[in-house]
């Protein structure tokens, strides 16, 4: 049979009502059980009490002959007026009743039943049974039942005394009638009770119903209202809450994951057309200075050497952007760095005298800071590390005045002493907001009217930030129209591995 089948066969059924019908039921055999307990005891021990009576009667009865019995009173008989007396003869073939109480002779004792209950106790016992023996019999009607006591006489008779077990059973059967009516209004009680502690305990469950409704249709921030950890609801409340953190957060990363993967691609995309165009632009001029020189357009000596220096500075220019792609390409690929202590203040230093030799007549300064106690020593690769200082030496001085002052400083982090900073700001034009969020992309340029020539390949920041984010540092830049511009690189003593510095 199938899983199929048996729910068809069995209805399904709320829990809460599963629950309280199992707890009724558990209730009712737990009732019924103490009730026919109660029942059974109460029945013994009256039975007791009528075998003591009748033991006490028995004795009395023993003593006397037939003939005595016969001619007893109610004033002189030696048993009570309420019971019942006959005699079986010795041979067990005649049953002679001496006295029975008023009444309807119906409900007497069934005197066959009797007299073979007798047979078979003189078969069963010995020959002279002193102590009477007990046993029960129905009425000829069936109505009640008798309790008998069967004594041997002095002349060989058996004495049958019986005695009515109406009222005992009257008791009983009030017994039965009141277990049947506790019983039912314990169990519409519990039932009730049941029911609403259920419902109440199960409330959780329902909330976690709604919760998982709400997470289905889209609202991961959804959580189950938290329980009492000591109950099975309330640690379980906790654990769903756990678990929805984690889907959600699990989620969360997979939308940034997929966004940074599309964000990637599109900048990929962009940065591969931005190259093609950048690389074409060169290429276009050499063939059509080369083209100039094939169709003799260029006839005097003075002319050809010209020729020959704009292809010598367009391959030049090609050449440089083809390093600086290598360089960021190596950089995406995280290949290893040749690490080794670095002074910074020496970088900075050579970067200074090469910008004085490039432009003597601009102010450039070199500042070591104060809080500087020791040589301001990084691990990392000088040729790296010298290449981001003359980035940033060379973009203040490709894009601001030639009186303007530029200066390269070191100093230590404040807030960090395992952390260098080496900052150049120049006393330019600045940037707007937008172009200095946009400043460290590939091929981005703030003026896009400038020629590139002027301009440079637009990579010399974003390589400045690969190279940084290589050393376990980065790269922040603080502008402002008419405020000029400073870029700063945070750099860790220890290098990638021992404390990087915390990316802006």
């Amino acid at each position: 049979m199938t899983a199929r089948s048996d729910q068809h066969r069995f209805p399904r059924v709320p829990l809460r009502v599963t629950l309280v019908a199992l707890l009724v039921a558990l209730v009712s055999v737990a009732l019924l059980a103490t009730g026919l307990a109660a029942t059974s005891l109460l029945r013994g021990y009256l039975t007791e009490q009528q075998d003591a009576q009748l033991r006490l009667t028995a004795d009395r009865v023993s003593e006397q002959r037939v003939s005595v019995l016969r001619q007893c009173t109610v004033e002189t008989q030696p048993y009570p007026a309420s019971d019942y007396l006959a005699c079986l003869s010795p041979d067990g073939d005649e049953l002679v009743v001496l006295a029975g109480p008023a009444g309807e002779e119906h409900q007497r004792p069934d005197l066959g039943r009797l007299a073979a209950r007798v047979e078979d106790r003189a078969l069963d016992g010995p020959q002279h049974v002193r102590p009477p023996h007990m046993f029960t019999v129905p009425a000829e009607d069936r109505s009640t039942s008798w309790r008998v006591a069967a004594v041997e006489l002095p002349e060989g008779y058996t004495a049958l005394i019986a005695r009515d077990l109406s009222g005992d059973e009257q008791v009983i059967g009030r017994l039965v009638a009141i277990e049947v009516v506790v019983g039912l209004v314990v169990l519409a009680l519990l039932g009730a009770t049941g029911y609403l502690l259920v419902r109440n305990s199960l409330r959780p469950l329902a909330e976690v119903e709604s919760t998982a409704r709400a997470i289905a249709d889209g609202d991961l921030s959804r959580r189950v209202p938290a329980g009492d950890e000591r109950t099975e609801v309330g640690r379980l409340s906790t654990a769903l809450n756990g678990m929805l953190g984690r889907i959600e957060s699990a989620f969360h990363a997979q939308q940034a994951s997929e966004e940074q993967a599309r964000g990637s691609e599109q900048r990929m995309r962009r940065f591969v057309a931005d190259a093609s165009h950048e690389l074409r632009t060169p290429l276009t001029s050499i063939r059509g200075f080369a083209e100039l020189y094939r169709q003799g357009a260029v006839r005097s000596d003075d002319e050809v050497a010209r020729l020959m220096e704009r292809i010598e500075a367009e391959g030049g220019r090609m050449g440089l952007l083809v390093e600086d792609l290598l360089l960021l390409a190596r950089m995406d690929q995280q290949r290893p760095l040749a690490m080794a202590p670095v002074d910074l203040a020496a970088v900075a230093g050579d970067a200074v005298h090469d910008a004085r030799a490039v432009q003597p007549e601009r102010p450039i300064g070199l500042h070591l800071d104060e809080s500087l106690t020791d040589v301001p020593v990084v691990i990392g690769d000088e040729s790296r590390l010298r290449q981001v200082v003359g980035n940033l030496v060379t973009n203040a001085l490709t894009h601001t005045p030639v009186d303007t002052r530029v200066e390269v400083s070191v100093a230590q982090d404040p807030d960090d002493a395992d952390v260098l900073l080496l900052r150049v700001a120049d006393e330019g034009p600045g940037m707007a907001d937008a172009d200095a969020a946009r400043a460290f992309e590939r091929f981005y340029r703030a003026d896009a009217s400038r020629t590139r020539a002027a301009g440079g390949t637009g990579l010399g920041l974003a390589i400045v930030a690969s190279l940084a984010a290589a050393h376990g540092g980065s790269a922040e830049l603080e502008t402002a129209p008419g405020a000029g511009l400073a870029v700063t690189v945070r750099l860790s003593r220890g290098g990638p591995g021992g404390g990087p510095a915390t990316p802006s």
